[in-house]
């Protein structure tokens, strides 16, 4: 018999299916076909054993375009636990696994959390942000980015800055700051996130998320700062 997928909030099964229909956001048909559309997500070959070396790697290979999810990120304080804390294996049962199977085997193995936050999927612990900071001065340049496109199909597993800004750029045809090898970047978190058809805009969220960053959009330039915020103390 699996077991469910833990969110953020822990509880017995019964609860563990109610907190996570609370943690999403959108629509009832949105919360109730994410699950179904990664379950017919295949993770390919004999993959029984998820990995510090394969993880991510497996997950980003097995996301396919579909309807509901446009991206998997793979949050900061999940980087931290998964590559540095954590007992560094989650075991799959079953013979011909699914990309849901390989979340509920992480989910319940450690300490990750699976939230949705429409249209994006969110790997994370309790000490990270699940809202992007983009602040907008340009109305425009934000405009004509809820219109652009991103690369069709963008698979980053550790990927720094310099790596991606200058991809950001050309798709976008926005200026992003900082400029490439800049020491302002040091500071951010390495990028690690799959996804697909994402407009500008979402770009620009995932990519604020995985590297847990805010955005600001003046005329036609995005320029990215560390997040300086605080996760909140969980009420005892």
């Amino acid at each position: 018999m699996k077991r469910p997928i833990r969110t953020a909030i822990g509880a017995s099964a019964g609860l563990l299916f109610c907190s996570l229909l609370c943690l999403t956001r959108g629509t009832l048909a949105a919360q109730d076909s994410w699950p179904a559309a990664l379950s017919r997500m295949p993770l390919g070959g004999q993959v029984g054993d998820l990995t510090r070396t394969n993880c991510v790697d497996v997950l980003w290979r097995a996301f396919q375009s579909n309807d509901v999810v446009k991206a998997l990120i793979l949050m900061p304080g999940a980087t931290d636990t998964w590559y540095m804390f954590e007992p560094k294996h989650a075991f799959m049962t079953n013979s011909n696994p699914s990309l849901l199977d390989a979340l509920s085997a992480l989910t319940n193995q450690t300490l990750l959390r699976v939230t949705f936050r429409p249209p994006f999927l969110l790997l994370h612990t309790e000490v990270d942000l699940l809202e992007p900071v983009i602040r907008v001065e340009d109305p425009r340049t934000a405009a004509r980015l809820k219109q652009a496109r991103f690369v069709p199909h963008a698979v980053y597993n550790d990927r720094d800055w310099d790596f991606l800004q200058p991809i950001l750029k050309k798709a976008l045809k926005t200026s992003m700051r900082p400029w490439r090898y800049s020491t302002d970047s040091w500071h951010f978190y390495r990028h690690s996130f799959a996804a697909w058809n994402l407009t500008g805009w979402e770009a620009l969220e995932v990519t604020a998320m995985a590297a847990k960053t805010t955005c600001t959009l003046s005329r036609n330039k995005a320029v990215f700062e560390v997040d300086l915020r605080q996760p909140e103390t969980p009420a005892r």
